[in-house]
């Protein structure tokens, strides 16, 4: 398949922009913007140093409570600040060679939305009662309107638009036209992709590329079959909420047998999305901080280290570099999306090594093309022990972690000639050597990892 090819060589950092800079939940559209943006500044070079290329930043435009309840497609959210204050900072990351990417809510909008307001205003003779999907004037709605539509999920506070009409098509796509040549965006992460008329994202991904030919497309996908998705002329990846579930689980469960699994039915030899660049991640604005829902917090470091060095395109979610805890509270997701801010957030981090070990893994990726583009093939797996080997062309690289509470010895079977030396790309001064067929790994730490540069 075709891909932007950029995607590939990526790592994302992930801001929910209305958290981290404290922005008040409800928008008083009556007062004027505050440039609350301008405090990720801050945040650019750090983000550089933990060796991320690309920011996946969003929700960012007009809405009346989270973001993705859209009033206004072609301003910032005035409680965020203004569309310079977007370009302004955009331009900051291109940069520091950092590459942007927004969401692009496209499956529905908030009831502050310009034409549902008109079309709560004006009924049947609104000329936008063909917007929304599913109005109808014989049933009310569950906030008493004269007329039902459809929400997304049950949830009508997000209106579902109806994106097979001509002039919803053409508001948007003008919007995300905007967007590239105004802000000089690189990508879009399309949220409830899983749910929109794939004609409609095809056609979006058709328009994209026309305004910018190496522009990278994400949907995000919880369940389905991701080729759905990714195809010529669609989509550049999906996200990967299978190996997100896997990765914690796998460590709570004491089953590395789970994410095993699921890494070679994806990427094995038959995998099914083998070329498939997936957006992997180990928490987001949308579930619970994964040192909220390891039971181990020492599982933090090998988990990271799959992350970094299985298939896909890894992203760190903002504060998680610190091992940062939040959970899902009474339905709100406010825990999820704290406000942050640079250098005290660092200061006070609970698990400081992290953020050491992280950049380790990043720059360990970005150095060894195996990792990046390599083939994946599993060398051994047990309940708390997993090794696997990625391969492009000549570099080879072997990966292994523990997930046990005590130092393991740990014999690997490895297809190379006898004698042929690895190197420990965490410790470069350790070398080991294949004998019979196999590498011996002494005393892998407790909750430990090693990556083995194998020379050829």
């Amino acid at each position: 398949m075709m891909t932007t090819s950029w995607g590939k060589d990526a790592i994302f950092y992930h801001i929910y922009p209305l958290g981290l800079c404290g922005a008040p939940f409800q928008n008083d559209f009556n007062k004027p913007a505050v440039a609350r943006l301008d405090a990720l500044h801050n945040w650019v070079d750090h983000i550089g140093a933990l060796g991320c290329n690309a920011l996946y930043l969003g929700p960012l435009f007009e809405s009346g409570t989270h973001g993705y309840d859209t009033a206004d497609y072609y301003k910032v959210d005035r409680r965020l600040g203004t569309n310079e204050s977007l370009k302004d900072l955009i331009r900051k990351f291109h940069d520091k060679g950092i590459r942007v990417v927004l969401d692009g809510v496209f499956n529905h909008v908030g009831r502050d939305f310009w034409a549902f307001r008109d079309l709560l205003q004006h009924g049947t003779n609104s000329s936008y009662r063909d917007w929304f999907a599913g109005v109808d004037f014989k049933r009310k709605s569950p906030y008493g309107d004269a007329f039902a539509y459809e929400g997304w999920n049950g949830h009508h506070s997000l209106v579902k638009l109806n994106l097979h009409h001509p002039d919803v098509r053409a508001h948007l796509f003008d919007a995300v036209k905007m967007w590239i040549h105004e802000f000089k965006i690189d990508g879009l992460r399309l949220d409830a992709a899983d749910v929109m008329d794939l004609g409609f994202l095809r056609d979006l991904a058709t328009f994209c590329r026309q305004h910018s030919s190496r522009f990278w497309l994400i949907g995000e996908v919880i369940h389905g079959d991701y080729r759905r998705w990714i195809n010529e002329g669609g989509l550049d990846a999906t996200t990967n909420y299978e190996c997100y579930k896997g990765l914690y689980s796998s460590h709570n469960d004491k089953n590395y047998f789970e994410i095993a699994y699921s890494l070679n039915r994806l990427f094995g030899e038959h995998g099914i999305y083998k070329d498939f660049p997936l957006y992997s991640f180990a928490d987001n604005h949308d579930v619970n901080r994964i040192a909220s829902t390891l039971n181990n917090p020492a599982h933090l470091y090998p988990l990271y280290a799959l992350l970094y060095t299985m298939p896909g395109t890894p992203s760190v979610y903002y504060g998680s570099e610190w091992g940062i805890e939040g959970r899902k509270e009474n339905g709100s997701d406010a825990a999820l999306r704290p406000a942050l801010h640079l250098p005290e957030a660092r200061e006070q981090a609970p698990h400081p090594e992290l953020e050491k070990a992280i950049r380790q893994f990043a720059h360990i990726r970005m150095e060894h093309p195996a990792l990046r583009l390599g083939n994946y093939r599993q060398a051994l797996v047990s309940s708390e022990q997993f090794a696997f080997t990625r391969q492009k062309e000549q570099e080879e690289v072997l990966v292994v972690v523990n997930a046990a509470t005590t130092p393991v010895s740990l014999r690997i079977p490895l297809n190379k000639s006898d004698g042929t030396q690895l190197t420990d790309l965490l410790q470069p001064q350790q070398k080991l050597k294949v004998q019979q067929g196999h590498v011996q790994l002494n005393q892998l730490p407790a909750c430990g990892v090693s990556i083995l540069l194998i020379n050829q």
